[in-house]
């Protein structure tokens, strides 16, 4: 059992858009990830994801309406739901999922990591 800064683990990389595991518990992962510019529109059929922003601004965009959060925010997106992230600035968010959560869910492309770096 040891502790963990995760302001320390963010300043090991500065790529965007790639996830990288902090730690698990059960059947779920603690990752953090740097985002900026817009991702993909995707959905995770059989997992609900948490978004927990440590800092910066990040929209969700949704089919009906955008979500805006701000440092010390978070939002659960129910499995199903399909959303796409959008960052204007570099935002450093924490996400809570379940070990078979894909980054890009229901899309394969240049964006998906399938094999994260812990660290």
């Amino acid at each position: 059992m040891d502790k963990v800064n995760v302001y320390e683990k963010l300043n090991l990389f500065n790529d965007h858009w790639s996830p990288k595991i902090l730690g698990e518990f059960n059947d779920s992962y603690v990752k953090v990830a740097k985002f900026k510019g817009e991702f993909i529109r995707h959905t995770h059929e059989n997992e609900d994801e948490m978004f927990y922003i440590l800092k910066g601004v990040l929209t969700i965009k949704f089919s009906d309406k955008d979500v805006i959060l701000n440092e010390g925010e978070f939002i659960i997106i129910p499995k199903g739901v399909e959303h796409m992230p959008v960052a204007k600035e570099e935002v450093h968010v924490m996400l809570i999922e379940a070990k078979t959560t894909l980054n890009t869910g229901d899309v394969k492309n240049e964006r998906t990591v399938e094999d994260l770096d812990r660290i």
